[in-house]
């Protein structure tokens, strides 16, 4: 059986790791899997947006314990797989269930995490002295805020899907089983919008990170002229004065 699967949904491609009966834990084949599948995914000019999903039980428990001494802990990519890539389109994870250890951390390395209200979130390595090495103690605070990120780091605990609401670590919480659907919708949003702005856009905030403000708006100003130059954004600016979008529409 295939470890992961992947599906175009137009322009929307929806990568599910397909382990079920190891609580969808990543292994060497696993993480191999979705570092190609990703790579594929921002290579291929035909797909916008891209969800990560553990299916209808379980997002995903992180790193497969019973397998861990095959997983490159020195990979450039993160021992996950992906971990320590950067794709250049929008990413939202779609979560049920349990997204630990690894597995909060691979929910923390895309964009956006809509869940359902089965979702659970915690550093479960905690209780294993396994350390965090796929971003988590990087892109949570991040997320969440240093004390908050550090409140669930040190002491391991669970949260629920409201909690993870209310820290910001959840962008939406949906019904339990909608996560994809509502997730796919998202998306779908998304691969309509001019392609250039929004991706250089987002490459803005990521490249801001850590930089002191002066820096970071220097480097906001030298992505908005790249888009300005594409023309993209003289266009749309033409269409609006002709009277289109007005109103959010």
């Amino acid at each position: 059986m295939a470890v992961i699967e992947v599906v175009q949904d137009g322009a929307v491609s929806i990568i599910t790791i397909t382990r079920p009966e190891r609580r969808n834990a990543i292994n060497q084949e696993t993480a191999v899997a979705l570092r190609q599948a990703l790579r594929a995914f921002d290579a291929d000019d035909s797909q916008r947006a891209a969800i990560l999903t553990g299916g209808d039980e379980v997002f995903c428990a992180g790193a497969d314990l019973k397998e861990i001494e095959g997983l490159d802990l020195n990979s450039p990519s993160g021992p996950l797989g992906f971990t320590r890539l950067q794709v250049g389109k929008p990413t939202i994870a779609a979560v049920a269930g349990y997204a630990v250890a690894g597995g909060l951390e691979v929910a923390c390395w895309c964009d956006m995490r809509i869940v359902d209200t089965t979702a659970q979130f915690g550093c479960l390595e905690r209780r294993f002295g396994v350390p965090l090495v796929d971003g988590g103690t990087v892109r949570l605070p991040q997320i969440v805020g240093l004390g908050r990120a550090l409140d669930l780091i040190l002491t391991g605990r669970l949260i629920d899907a409201a909690e993870a609401q209310r820290i910001g670590l959840a962008n939406e919480v949906v019904e339990k089983g909608q996560h994809l659907a509502r997730a796919l919708k998202i998306a779908q949003k998304l691969v309509e919008f001019p392609q250039i702005a929004m991706r250089n856009d987002r490459r803005s905030v990521y490249a801001a990170l850590g930089k002191p403000q002066f820096e970071a708006l220097r480097s906001e100003a030298a992505i908005g002229r790249e888009t300005w130059a594409s023309g993209e954004g003289s266009a749309g600016a033409q269409a609006f004065t002709q009277g289109q979008g007005r109103r959010g529409n």
